[in-house]
């Protein structure tokens, strides 16, 4: 009996019954790339949808790279936790490491905040957050709008989004093409969680599974509060991508992934050129404590890999003669990179 009902909270434990449907969100993406082919002639040429940053050309060998995300049901539990600067820097995040994946500087940020009335005090902490991003990510602050919804927001409720935009050379565009079989995959450790996967997070931890409140301190934590441990904002790595193809020491990159929603191998493979994909060693790095809970809560290790980071939140995937240089350039800016896999065929 007692099996019958682990093996029935791990049923419960995925993300597609907290309320999100990764297999939906991609064909939607398919539902506007065929909306946009039909319609192809009636919009100015763009570099096409479904990367990490949209790309469009000026002229002059030069184009610019433009992004939107917000920071999803984490804002819920930033709100439980009383805890929300840090949801500001996770907004200029989701954007900038997306950003930087093409090889584009980040230019300057615009947020977008919607509630259905106005808390000052809150949303103070929030801008400061958005503004420590803007700090570490380089690109300057240009505006933004915040629209007070009554009616369309429960009393409290408010939500986030940031857009982004960056310029690069056409020639040092990466994209992806460049990638070949043998390629090394070198990842650079997040923070935690960041910010995706947080309705499943939600659901395993707080609302269902364990039932842990905010102020509680499991022992995968190492002393630290899950408020805090759920709470810590998504790191920002514009500084290591463009050190490392930025300027006449550029390395010879392959391809860069922010590790967001879908984790490691989905956001890695959408980098692939045909016939190539990810092979990932899961135990060549350490996870921090919170995916270890999210395990004895339920989430099993599939699960684990299709929703998370795990503890890895950007990658490079480089040629395997240039992983030496390119691990004593990331070690000399204060990195701890891990090589994490390999490119091959795909199966």
């Amino acid at each position: 009996m007692e099996e019958a009902l682990r093996e029935e909270q791990r049923a419960l434990m995925n993300y597609r019954d907290s309320g999100v449907d990764i297999a939906a969100g991609d064909a939607w993406i398919g539902v506007i790339k065929n909306a946009l082919a039909r319609r192809k002639g009636e919009l100015p040429e763009s570099g096409g949808i479904g990367g990490f940053s949209g790309l469009y050309s000026i002229g002059g060998g030069r184009s610019i790279a433009a992004c939107t995300d917000g920071v999803g049901t984490k804002l819920l539990l930033g709100k439980a936790a009383g805890i929300y600067r840090g949801l500001g820097q996770d907004l200029v995040a989701m954007s900038v490491n997306d950003l930087v994946t093409c090889g584009a500087s980040p230019l300057f940020f615009l947020d977008y905040i919607a509630c259905d009335k106005l808390d000052v005090t809150m949303m103070e902490d929030i801008m400061e957050g958005v503004i420590d991003g803007c700090a570490e990510g380089g690109c300057a602050l240009l505006g933004g709008e915040t629209a007070e919804l009554p009616g369309l927001y429960p009393s409290g409720g408010f939500d986030l989004a940031g857009f982004a935009v960056g310029i690069v050379d056409d020639a040092r565009i990466i994209d992806g093409s460049g990638i070949r079989e043998g390629d090394a995959i070198i990842g650079l450790g997040s923070s935690g969680v960041h910010s995706n996967g947080y309705s499943l997070v939600r659901r395993a931890l707080i609302d269902d599974g364990l039932k842990l409140p905010l102020d509680s301190m499991p022992d995968e934590l190492g002393g630290e509060t899950l408020g805090k441990a759920l709470m810590r904002p998504t790191r920002i790595y514009v500084r290591q991508a463009l050190a490392v193809t930025a300027g006449s020491a550029s390395l010879e990159v392959s391809g860069m992934a922010h590790i967001t929603g879908g984790g490691l191998e989905s956001n890695i493979n959408r980098l692939m050129p045909d016939g190539l994909a990810a092979r990932l060693d899961y135990d060549s790095w350490d996870r921090p404590g919170i995916f270890s809970l999210l395990s004895r809560a339920g989430v099993d290790e599939r699960e684990m890999r299709s929703v998370f980071n795990l503890g890895v939140g950007f990658v490079f995937v480089v040629p395997e003669k240039i992983t030496d240089g390119l691990m004593r350039l990331l070690g000399d800016i204060g990195e701890s990179p891990v090589t994490i896999g390999t490119v091959t065929r795909g199966l």
